[in-house]
């Protein structure tokens, strides 16, 4: 069996890679691994189930609590939440277990299944793994103990949910958004009413895209992965800024007043000076990826703001964060961790914290983002590859080594397979848009030649 979970859970195309079976398994997996690793500490276990609004997430979602109720888990049930409201309130009412099912910024037709630790936390690799061990022994015949009568879980749904989460995001915030007009782009996903609530409440003058979901329509031609609509909302209703989720809202990008994007980057520059100069931002450190853009090392070289970064994927942020003690971190993609208010990515809170920063300085968002420059950066996805041998391919490495001298100091060559995808990521940053566009289109012909 290859390795189920990727850098985000174990996802799938629902109802063929992801079944109901496979679900349900992982689920009964999950509470004897953490039964086992002594999370539960002798107390009848609870867990937090929620979703995003796709259709097979009724189905799955049903597998996945007849999995826990069956390992004798008690089950708050929350509904169509955001992933970051799952965390958060698997910590807050102190859960044994999270789960979200959820395929994030993919296409409908997929889904996925997110499982939390005890305070909200991402599971570590070798608890993974653990899981993947048990729910092969199990799916094989292996016996395991069955709760009966009392012994079996309680589902419940836990309506209060999604205000005790909105008035968390509230709670934290600097300072109020009262005379800005922002446009949200909800990916008609699982913020499409969190968001818009959370904003209108902090005092924002709102107006949503994208919040109208249908079960089919998640992240269809919206949201993080699909600007262009926002870009001109923003310029078409003459607001401050406009912010774009994906469909669990785990990530924020956003568009300045006349319709220029804000990635991830610039978005953590913009919180990390904010933090600094309030003191919030420990060690003076903030930590990104490998796939952060030079202009944001450099701009923080600027600031006496020191980058760490990391292997790509939030969970690898938050290890690093959470080891050494600092505050913020993310990727350019827009997960964004404020560590302080959140233990993963939450698009809704750095979407708020980032009009906070607007409205109390004043400065529009374009003057903010301005404190770094974005190098030309071209990302070429090589899909029907062989991505396990991107490290080992002579022709491969041999490209990329040409690529990097003609580059110089000027640039960078990054190749990674994708964590969630079977796909390879070529990314290229050059001083010139067309050079970077030229260099990463030699080296996709030569993965796809050598891998394919």
């Amino acid at each position: 069996m290859g390795r189920l979970f990727g850098t985000d859970g174990v996802r799938g195309v629902a109802n063929a890679d992801l079944t109901a079976e496979l679900a349900l398994g992982l689920s009964v997996a999950a509470a004897h691994v953490l039964a086992e690793a002594g999370t539960f500490e002798g107390h009848r276990a609870t867990a937090v189930v929620g979703r995003d609004p796709r259709a097979s997430g009724e189905f799955l979602e049903a597998a996945v609590v007849a999995g826990l109720a069956s390992a004798g888990v008690d089950v708050l049930r929350v509904g169509v939440l955001p992933t970051p409201a799952v965390a958060y309130l698997t910590g807050a009412l102190g859960a044994d277990i999270g789960v979200m099912l959820s395929a994030s910024h993919n296409a409908m037709p997929d889904n996925g299944v997110k499982f939390f630790a005890r305070g909200g936390h991402k599971l570590a690799d070798e608890l993974e793994d653990r899981i993947e061990t048990v729910y092969e022994q199990h799916r094989t015949g292996a016996p395991w103990n069955r709760p009966t009568g009392a012994g079996v879980g309680r589902v419940t749904d836990y309506t209060e949910g999604f205000d005790r989460y909105v008035a968390h995001l509230i709670g934290v915030l600097p300072n109020r958004l009262d005379g800005l007009k922002v446009v949200l782009d909800e990916a008609h996903g699982a913020a499409a009413r969190v968001s818009p609530e959370a904003f209108a409440r902090a005092g924002a003058e709102v107006v949503t895209i994208g919040a109208e979901p249908d079960g089919l329509n998640i992240n269809d031609s919206c949201g993080s992965t699909h600007m262009a609509l926002l870009r001109a909302a923003v310029v078409e209703h003459g607001a401050d800024l406009g912010i774009a989720h994906d469909g669990d809202a785990d990530r924020c990008l956003a568009v300045d007043a006349s319709g220029e994007e804000v990635d991830g980057d610039q978005i953590l520059a913009v919180l990390a000076v904010a933090m600094r100069e309030a003191g919030q931002l420990r060690k003076d450190t903030v930590v990104g990826t490998v796939m952060s853009n030079l202009g944001f090392k450099t701009a923080m070289e600027r600031e006496g703001i020191h980058l760490v970064q990391t292997a790509v994927g939030d969970r690898y942020v938050l290890e690093s964060m959470k080891a050494e003690g600092f505050a913020l971190g993310g990727e350019q993609s827009g997960h964004v961790i404020v560590l302080d208010h959140a233990t993963t990515g939450d698009g809704t809170l750095t979407g708020l914290m980032l009009a906070a920063r607007v409205a109390a300085t004043g400065r529009t968002l374009a003057d903010l983002a301005g404190v770094m420059r974005r190098l030309p950066q071209v990302l070429v996805n090589v899909p029907d590859v062989d991505k396990s041998r991107v490290n080992t391919s002579p022709e491969v490495a041999a490209a990329v080594a040409e690529a990097e001298r003609g580059l110089g100091t000027t640039g960078r060559v990054l190749l990674r397979k994708s964590g969630t995808e079977p796909l390879v990521r070529v990314m290229v940053e050059a001083a010139d848009i067309e050079q970077a566009r030229a260099v990463a289109g030699q080296l996709a012909d030569v993965v796809k030649s050598a891998l394919g």
